[in-house]
Formats: C-alpha cells, structure tokens, sequence
C-alpha cells in the first residue's frame, strides 16, 4: 500500500497531524487570480491557532484586486487537504480559504470553484475530472532545453530520452505513488524537452489541489537536479506547446460514494452524443463547453503565450495537437473536445499555464449552463480538423489572442455570472492590466520589421 501522505478526516486536526507524522512545519498555501502560488512557512507550535483563524496576508501584494488599505487576508487551511511532503517529510502543505473580516473572499480561485461545487451539487450533480499536465524540462536559466540529445523530430514516446531523463521523472512520479494519487503512466510528449505524467480522475476539488501540488513538486524536483520544469504553454518556437487536458465526468455522490456515471448511456443509437456512449445530460453539459468557449478561454488559456500554443502553424512533429476551432467529435484529437468513450469527453483547450482552480471552476460553470438550458453540443465532426478544418462552416473560430478572450469573456454575461462578479470584474481587470502591459514591450520582430521602413 502506498503511504497515506494526505490528512482525509475532515475533523483532523493539524496539531495532531503534525505529532502523528514528525511535521515541524505548514505551508500555508493559496493561489492568486494569475495562477501564482504564495504560502506561509507555518511552525507547528502555532498551527492550532492558523487552523482556527488562519494566516495573515496581505491581498494586494500579490495578484489579487485588492489595496493596500483592505484588512488583512487570512488563508484558513482546508486540513483535509494537507500533504506531507514526499522529499522532506517534516514539511506539510496545506491549501486555504480566502477569508477576509469573516466573509469569503468572492475573487479568491478556490473559493470560487468551492461555490461552483455547491451549486452543482444542489442539482445531484458531482463533477469529476482527470487532467493531462505537460512540461518542459530546460536549463536553470530557462533557454534552453536540458537534454542536449533530444534532438527527434518526431520524439513522442522516445525511449532512449526517457533514460536520461529518467531520475528526474521516476523521483516524481515514486512521489506521487506514495501520495496514494493512482499513478498509472509517464511519457515523452509530442516536443523536445516535453512530458507527461498521469494519475486517477477525482473529484474537482481534488484533483485542483493535487494540480497545484503537482506543479510545486515538478518544479521543485527539477530544482533538485539543477533544472528547470516549466508549464508554460509555448516555451519553444517551432514545437508542441504544453497542454491541460481534462477528461470530465458527472456522477450521483461525490468521492468514493459515487456508484453512477451520469453521462454514461448503453445507447448505440440515436442523437451522435448517444452514440458514442454519452447521455443526454452528458450532452447538454458538452453543448454549455461549446456555448462559452470563446468565453472560457480567457480562463482556459490566460496568458499573451497561450495564443502561441492554440493558433500556432504546424510544428517541427508535424501536428500542434492543440485546436484552432469550436468543434467537436468522437475519438479523434484534433478538435477541440473528443468523446474518446461512454460516460466522459476530453476538454482539449487548456494550456499549461491555466490555474488549477479555475480550470475545474469554469467547466462546472459551462456545463452547468448548458444543463439548465439543455444546449444543443452542435454537429459532431469526424475529420481531420488539421488536414480539412477548413471545410468546415459555421463553428467559431477560437480567440485569436488574449486580449479577444477577454472580450469575448466580457460579453459572456452568463458565464461572468456563474464564475461570479466579484472575480469576473477583479479576473478582467488584472488581465487587462497584463495585456496592457504587454503591449508596451518592444521587440526584436518589430525592429526588424520596422527599423528600415
């Protein structure tokens, strides 16, 4: 059995946690409106205390939409969700709750995939997703790729990079075996310098933190043998860029109280959903991810660099494998969302860079849509979407870059209520910010374009 790294007992206490295991300190952790991660180094002495009122920060210093002159922030440790860490035991981690003078911070990432889950589940619905998270392993400096002999130009699968990578990618995933995650595979993806580590859908809330979680181990890992792990969604010209994808299904419980798969059907006949083994609520949650795509991207893809991954030319392996338009189809992965068998679809749209939080957050907010309005997914497509994209007609094309996003989020009033106006209205304005920022930057390509005219 592998070791149980993680405090499930929704009552535990942190204090005794910490006796049971030799912890001596808590990280503290939340994660910002731009994905970021702040914590608080925690002695165990004072834990009972933080468990109780939480730890103190202040909002504005970090990527929030708050001032210098709000109150504290306080980040109340979920306990149920703390993990001892694998490579330094007497440190555990513990996501938190925005909370501010008692109330929910509305714009806080967890908080708003929290509220998500609640709604939800007030409909018996229980939302659970597995994703697909792929980084680049590079040099410290982050300019180039740490395998020198990662040279393929199809290098997918390759096995002999695998070896020398091999320490690396067997010490995180030994880690997440002992976390009892379920891993199951680890691969070279499609890119130079490109992997793939997988482990068991969950619930959202779950599988969010474990996201987070992943993402602090793999860097800190990389870290450990003088590297440099990155999720960004285009870190090399000319390759794959790093995806998220999410495989999503509804059940009738959450956790292991679930018997029922909500979106599975025996049907072999019928609507092209049913099919391919997809009930009918499956279907209306698929045709609310169709209606707000353009929208949802501004979250699914929320960086200047996500444009580089999902309206990018063919790559050096001869396919992005990330979608340029709102299509959908069975087992065939270059549109957008595939139905790949009964009872689940994969969201092909995420990029590397998506917060963990609200990524789980804004499909239960599209879905949820599209089942109270029973959305029509649209017509299913079988082509080759990179081959024959362009005879199809009708089906929006994706936002070219953020800042089209942002639009098309804006004008989304539907979707910006259910993610909430507190965070919608703190989400675009940072982002706008962001973009702005941006678009001062002076480049070389504009040098070279401009310089002489």
């Amino acid at each position: 059995m592998p070791k149980d790294h993680k405090a499930r007992d929704t009552e535990v206490s942190l204090a005794d946690f910490a006796a049971e295991r030799g912890v001596k300190y808590f990280m503290i952790s939340f994660t910002d409106l731009l994905g970021s991660q702040r914590a608080k180094l925690v002695p165990t002495r004072a834990i009972a205390d933080m468990q109780e009122s939480g730890a103190g920060f202040a909002g504005f210093a970090t990527y929030l939409d708050l001032t210098p002159a709000h109150p504290d922030m306080l980040a109340v440790p979920d306990a149920s969700a703390a993990i001892q860490l694998p490579w330094k035991p007497e440190i555990a981690w513990v996501p938190g709750n925005c909370v501010m003078e008692g109330q929910d911070v509305e714009q806080a990432p967890r908080n708003v995939l929290r509220r998500l889950i609640r709604e939800a589940a007030e409909e018996g619905m229980h939302v659970k997703t597995g994703i697909e998270a792929e980084f680049f392993l590079l040099t410290p400096e982050g300019d180039a790729l740490a395998d020198t002999l990662d040279t393929a130009a199809k290098p997918c699968y390759d096995q002999q990079a695998m070896m020398r990578s091999y320490e690396v990618i067997r010490e995180i995933s030994d880690y997440m075996l002992e976390l009892g995650w379920g891993a199951y595979q680890n691969d070279h993806e499609d890119a130079n310098g490109q992997w793939e580590m997988n482990w068991d859908f969950d619930d959202v809330l779950t599988i969010a933190d474990q996201h987070s979680f992943f993402k602090f181990m793999t860097k800190t890992v990389a870290e450990k043998h003088g590297l440099r792990a990155t999720f960004m969604p285009k870190p090399v010209q000319g390759l794959t860029g790093n995806g998220c994808h999410a495989h999503i299904s509804v059940w009738d419980a959450p956790g292991e109280e679930s018997k029922t798969n909500i979106f599975a059907t025996d049907k072999s006949t019928g609507s092209q959903t049913a099919e391919l083994g997809l009930s009918e609520k499956g279907s209306h949650f698929l045709g609310g991810i169709m209606k707000h795509a353009s929208a949802l991207a501004a979250i699914t893809n929320p960086t200047v660099n996500s444009y580089k991954r999902i309206n990018a030319p063919r790559t050096t392996s001869g396919a992005t494998w990330a979608p340029n338009s709102v299509t959908w189809t069975g087992n065939n992965r270059t549109h957008m969302v595939r139905v790949p068998g009964p009872g689940r679809f994969e969201l092909r749209l995420p990029d590397g860079a998506v917060n963990p939080y609200l990524l789980q957050a804004v499909i239960i907010a599209a879905g949820l849509s599209g089942v109270r309005s029973k959305a029509d997914p649209g017509k299913r497509h079988d082509i080759d979407m990179y081959a024959e994209g362009h005879k199809v007609t009708g089906a929006p094309k994706l936002p070219l870059n953020m800042l089209d996003a942002l639009r098309e989020y804006d004008k989304d009033e539907e979707l910006k209520e259910s993610m909430g106006k507190e965070f919608s209205a703190a989400y675009l304005k940072l982002k706008h910010d962001e973009w702005n920022d941006y678009c001062t930057h002076f480049t070389e390509w504009e040098r070279a374009r401009t310089l002489d005219i």
